[in-house]
């Protein structure tokens, strides 16, 4: 049969309907491409169903592995109540697990708030030691488990004040990190390296991280940023996890501009490489007070001895190395002999075990009081700070640390010296005033307690309104300092905050820093336009708010 259009005239009617044939095959491949698209639709709903039934079940079980942890070992914890190593050590794992939980329910509200649009990224000036130096104590733990050989280097790194959202900065970094930790078999090696490339005015930050892991095949490559997705293998235990980490990643490097790049082979490992582009800040740092001044560093490892060469090239300062403790001693025994003391002696990783540190540091305290003693590690400085004051040591300088870093905690310890305050003295807080507006009793309670351990004088209130009544009943300039949660009955807090800032009172400018589960960039920027000082995230973190106590009280 032609193509051509053929008319038919049943019983002879000429006035019926034409049947044009033509017609007829255009609409049945109309329907054959709207079937095919359906069926397209059809397996796409299907995939997309047996994804997310994967995510809920993993997610079932590896929700319910912290959780089964937290309630036995709170158990375990109530049976041996008299037996205090028992309880400390169901307490550490119940905090793990709790830290496990913690992150499998952050990243599932990530992947919610990114894929619908209404994820934020913060602009804020931050240190990219600081940044570098939380990063590695977060991961660090989780690989020494492993027994593996975490290494880090830095490249040419000229800008240590960048700009950017230094949160999620961490966030992409622990979990390229962590992936190398969980993929890598016991006793493997993870290099991580960071450095700067200055391209047209911006700085760009380039992380790569190297592992010696099961690696991964180029199928799996192939969709590595889709979300739920894990590697499954036989050569390491099983994966936990949400598997959005790398569906996150992708999305907050694109967010910022930047790029991510994967080379991998199955049984030789994973390299990562960043590239974020950042704005950076000048910075100048006034060396005179280190002019003709005396620096004594211990330290034997000649990678960190090299950088402490380049960074106080041109610095003014003299500086000598020894390689140990008792190095050291002999060092400062024969300047007494000579009346030549060092102005200034930095504890490096020569030292040792943390014992050894201190006892040094002590040594050092008591025979030579002036002089300030500066720590320079990759401990964290939470757990050891109040050994470290006790033993005498001044200031805290991260590793890993940079140019600006070094010299300012030199020429800030140089001002200090002689001071009975030191640059990370633990603060007391007896004569301050504290306003704590909480309305869940658990969380107040807890919150109360720290408040407490540091001397200072807590109020409570249950919700907004009760808070504002506290501070205006008060005396003018009474409370230091107002923690308010967000969320609360009668009054939430950025109602509360109004009324505070907008009273007749001359203390309406009264600290304020919001205390809330609302974690997220935009969450914080609505509590600093509310008039809030600042933020501190929920669940408490008991070591950044002492922290964060020192700091401004």
């Amino acid at each position: 049969m032609s193509d051509e259009t053929i008319r038919f005239d049943p019983e002879g009617d000429t006035s019926a309907p034409h049947i044009e044939i033509s017609r007829l095959k255009e609409q049945l491949n109309a329907l054959q491409q709207e079937n095919r698209a359906l069926r397209r639709s059809l397996s796409e709903a299907a995939e997309a169903n047996t994804a997310k039934e994967v995510f809920l079940s993993n997610m079932s079980h590896d929700i319910r592995t912290p959780m089964n942890a937290i309630i036995g070992m709170t158990a375990l914890a109530q049976k041996y109540i008299d037996e205090k190593p028992r309880v400390i050590d169901a307490l550490n794992k119940i905090e793990v697990a709790g830290s496990h939980l913690l992150s499998l329910i952050n990243e599932v509200l990530d992947m919610s708030r990114i894929n619908s649009g209404r994820m934020v990224l913060a602009d804020e000036l931050f240190s990219l030691g600081d940044l570098l130096h939380d990063t590695l104590t977060i991961v660090r733990p989780q690989a020494e488990q492993k027994k593996h050989e975490l290494r880090f280097t830095t490249g040419e790194i000229v800008y240590e004040s960048l700009y950017g959202d230094v949160t999620r900065l961490r966030q992409i970094f622990v979990n390229i990190i962590n992936n190398s930790v969980k993929y890598t078999p016991d006793g493997g090696r993870i290099d991580i390296r960071i450095s700067e490339k200055t391209e047209q005015g911006t700085c760009v930050l380039v992380f790569v991280c190297t592992d010696n892991g099961i690696g991964m095949t180029p199928e799996f490559l192939q969709k590595i940023y889709e979300p739920f997705e894990r590697v499954n293998s036989t050569t390491v235990s099983r994966i936990e996890g949400s598997g959005l980490g790398m569906s996150i990643v992708q999305k907050l490097i694109e967010a910022m501009n930047g790029e991510i790049g994967i080379e991998s082979e199955p049984g030789k490992g994973t390299t990562f490489t960043l590239r974020i582009p950042l704005r950076y800040e000048e910075f100048h740092v006034d060396t005179a007070p280190l002019q003709e001044k005396s620096l004594l560093i211990i330290e034997t490892d000649e990678e960190l001895r090299d950088t402490y060469r380049r960074y106080l090239a041109d610095s003014g300062i003299r500086y000598s190395f020894v390689s140990s403790s008792s190095e050291a001693v002999e060092f400062l025994a024969d300047g007494d002999y000579r009346d030549e003391h060092p102005d200034l002696v930095i504890l490096g990783k020569a030292v040792g075990q943390t014992g050894s540190l201190f006892e040094l540091a002590g040594y050092i305290r008591k025979s030579h009081p002036s002089i300030p003693i500066l720590l320079v590690s990759d401990h964290d400085w939470n757990q050891i700070e109040y050994r470290a004051n006790r033993s005498g040591i001044d200031r805290f300088i991260p590793v890993p640390f940079f140019r600006k870093s070094l010299l300012l905690g030199l020429t800030e310890a140089l001002q200090e010296e002689n001071s009975s305050e030191g640059g990370l003295a633990v603060a007391d807080l007896s004569d301050r005033h504290i306003l704590l507006a909480e309305d869940n009793f658990i969380n107040r309670e807890i919150a109360g307690e720290v408040l407490r351990a540091t001397h200072a004088e807590v109020d409570m209130a249950e919700d907004g309104q009760q808070a504002v009544d506290a501070f205006m009943a008060s005396e003018e300039g009474y409370y230091d300092l107002i923690l308010m949660d967000i969320q609360m009955p009668v009054m939430d807090g950025y109602t509360a905050v109004k009324h505070i800032r907008e009273s007749s009172r001359s203390d309406h400018d009264v600290r304020i820093y919001a205390m809330t589960a609302n974690t997220f960039a935009e969450d914080i920027a609505k509590a600093r336009s509310a008039g809030m000082d600042g933020h501190i995230a929920k669940p408490i973190d008991v070591n950044k708010l002492m922290l964060m106590l020192r700091q401004i009280l």
